[in-house]
């Protein structure tokens, strides 16, 4: 409250908000941006974010395979960031929105659940470049507690509880395990948390390592982000559970064993395990028929069959190669982060026996939950079938996992999530298969509840006007690279542009019957010009600002050059006429172009040869402007508008010295500081 009572602390923080909104800044935690940074991204990978939402990581990744980029080129990589939550979606979009790239897909699916897309090769199109959704990188920042986010957000405090941590624990597994099974060979994955939970942390990276059987490996990354100080991983650890502390899963009471598993102590060794190391199994029968002397679940018969070791247990897996940041180390936010490389093929998965196990309901949680209310996915047995057909490749076209109607609700906290009510599943596989009949039809037919369709624009017609209209060079590639969002080809709206890696994953998904929710794809190229005059112009569609900086290259009419003092005059009125510019030759160009859409590039000097260069750099700053019978109108928002001025003055003030600086206020309008390092990017606010 202080700090908003300051006038000159306001304004900057105004500014702040403006950058952000731009695409010029982009606040976050700095411990946040590790794992983009440890995931050693290039431009052509393909990279999967399991769980993206709200995107400042999403931003990251793509920033990473853009910044090799020429301006008017698009990298060979893609990235695609999924959430469940269909609001955190479009967030997600919306921050994302502000990179302006066609290296994009935006879907909506459990983590758990991520679909496959595998093409079975017998129907294998020819021109089908991928055959199966791998990716080269996966960033797994998978739903948490949140402990670590404690300072920024105290309300935690009052809510936190060790059932948080034991109820997410499956499904931190299940998410991490999808993650391995979608990674190429060689890839790598980065499991990440803002908690400081065991359980959700090492315990899950051990069981990670112990279910993929050696094809997975740990990476040591202590060579790497050397100023970043970070602690080892743990190798023993005790469970909380109902404030008593549990070395091993022997002291866990019979009655608690649906809620702490195995999985979270460093061993992982179940109740049967132990019996079987000791072949033992006439008393292992014995306590399973409540035959146990003294103790009410055996735990005491248990005991006098282990020794002094399991006392406390030490992980065998190098578990020190993890990294944990805390808070008090360099004055950030707490993370936990690991790096996994898949060395080779997953082990074939284990046939389990059929045999009739009762399917338990899971009561819905919130977020003031108790230790006897603990935050449950599942119980152990049925979490391993589940991983099981969440990792399995070969019967991805039978029956897609992610079908099944088990969904776990995020709540309204970005960092704590809860699990919601989960649907009772058939027992066996054809039942399944009956009760995903009618959803298989509708994934196949692309038609997702709430969800526009993605559709491949082929009209010849409104592709071919656009590109003799504007004399978009033949080097430019337009066919399969234009997507509509709206079936009926006469009522199309927007049309989007993607990347080559973006239409080859979109080409595969469509073979394999549409199994993608996508909710966002691509980048806004062209709009339809709906005014009145728009409708007498030659060409309907517009230039869109998004897609501008990706088409400028190849544009070889309707485009002007500007003097910085005609540019300056047409971004301060925002409508200027032919006859009220300063450079003559510039009006008289203006007004010969044909009606509609044009780009007006400013200059990088006042002579000639400057004004007509067709050179396009990072540097370079263009506008979408409409031509009028009389005027040109510029077609960007007024925040663009404010933000191209500044950029003006600040390229003014560097090729004139600071006598531009006498009337810079007058120029942008209380804009407050400004940012005299700010990086020149083609232009790319949203109109």
């Amino acid at each position: 409250m202080q700090l908003r009572k300051n006038q000159t602390l306001e304004r900057f923080h105004e500014f702040l908000k403006l950058e952000n909104e731009i695409g010029n800044i982009t606040r976050q935690e700095a411990v946040s941006m590790v794992p983009p940074l440890i995931l050693d991204v290039h431009s052509n990978h393909f990279v999967l974010d399991m769980c993206a939402a709200p995107g400042s990581k999403t931003f990251q990744l793509l920033e990473i395979i853009h910044q090799s980029c020429k301006a008017g080129s698009l990298p060979d990589g893609m990235v695609m960031a999924n959430d469940l939550d269909v609001q955190r979606c479009n967030l997600l979009i919306h921050q994302t929105k502000r990179m302006c790239t066609a290296n994009l897909i935006v879907t909506n699916h459990e983590a758990q659940h991520f679909p496959g897309c595998r093409l079975n090769n017998g129907t294998m199109d020819s021109a089908q470049h991928i055959s199966q959704l791998l990716f080269d990188r996966v960033l797994c920042d998978v739903p948490c507690s949140g402990d670590g986010t404690l300072r920024k957000a105290p309300d935690l405090w009052r809510k936190w509880n060790t059932g948080m941590g034991h109820g997410l624990h499956s499904l931190q597994v299940l998410i991490a395990m999808r993650g391995v099974s979608l990674l190429k060979i060689g890839g790598r994955m980065v499991y990440s948390t803002c908690s400081m939970n065991p359980i959700e942390n090492e315990a899950v990276v051990a069981e990670i390592l112990r279910r993929c059987g050696g094809s997975v490996e740990l990476v040591d990354v202590s060579h790497e982000l050397l100023q970043l100080v970070r602690r080892p991983g743990l190798k023993r650890w005790k469970v909380l559970d109902r404030r008593v502390w549990l070395g091993t899963y022997k002291d866990v009471p019979k009655s608690r064993r649906s809620v702490v598993h195995p999985s979270m102590f460093p061993s992982g060794r179940s109740f049967q395990n132990l019996f079987d190391s000791n072949h033992n199994v006439d008393m292992q029968n014995d306590i399973n028929n409540g035959h146990n002397g003294d103790s009410e679940d055996g735990v005491q018969a248990m005991e006098n069959l282990m020794t002094n070791e399991f006392a406390e247990e030490v992980s065998d897996f190098p578990l020190e190669r993890c990294m944990r940041i805390v808070p008090h180390d360099q004055n950030t936010g707490a993370f936990f982060i690991a790096v996994l490389r898949k060395v080779s093929p997953m082990p074939p998965i284990q046939e389990k026996p059929k045999k009739g196990i009762a399917k338990k309901h899971v009561k819905p949680a919130n977020l003031d939950i108790e230790d006897n209310e603990v935050l449950q996915v599942d119980s152990l047995e049925n979490t391993r079938k589940d991983v099981l057909e969440a990792v399995s490749v070969a019967d991805v076209n039978e029956i897609e996992p992610n079908i099944v109607d088990l969904r776990v609700r995020p709540s309204v906290s970005h960092e704590v999530w809860n699990s919601g009510e989960e649907a009772q599943e058939p027992d066996d596989a054809e039942s399944i298969a009956k009760m995903t009949q009618g959803k298989r039809k509708l994934q196949i037919q692309g038609k997702w509840r709430g969800v526009d369709p993605v559709i491949f624009f082929k009209d010849e017609v409104i592709i071919n006007s656009i590109k003799a209209f504007y004399g978009i060079d033949e080097q430019f590639p337009f066919k399969g690279h234009l997507i509509s969002r709206n079936s009926d080809p006469n009522h199309v709206k927007r049309i989007y542009y993607v990347s080559k890696s973006v239409k080859d994953v979109l080409e595969l998904n469509f073979s394999v019957g549409q199994q993608l929710k996508i909710a966002s794809i691509g980048l806004k190229m062209f709009e339809r010009q709906s005014s009145r005059e728009g409708n007498s112009a030659p060409c309907s569609f517009r230039i869109s600002s998004e897609g501008l900086p990706v088409v400028l290259p190849y544009i070889t009419k309707q485009i002007l050059h500007a003097s910085p003092v005609d540019f300056k005059r047409l971004l301060q009125n925002k409508a200027v006429r032919f006859a009220d510019f300063v450079d003559a030759k510039f009006s008289e160009k203006a007004a010969n172009l044909m009606l509609g859409c044009c780009v007006v590039v400013l200059g990088k000097g006042n002579n000639k040869a400057d004004l007509e260069s067709c050179q396009v750099d990072e540097s370079t700053i263009a506008i979408g402007c409409w031509k009028g019978r009389a005027s040109l109108t510029v077609m960007v928002t007024a925040t663009d508008c404010q933000e191209l001025l500044e950029r003006l003055l600040i390229r003014l003030d560097t090729e004139h010295g600071s006598s531009a600086l006498v009337d810079r206020q007058s120029n942008v309008e209380d804009e407050g500081e400004y940012l005299k390092g700010k990086t020149n990017h083609v232009t790319n606010g949203s109109s």
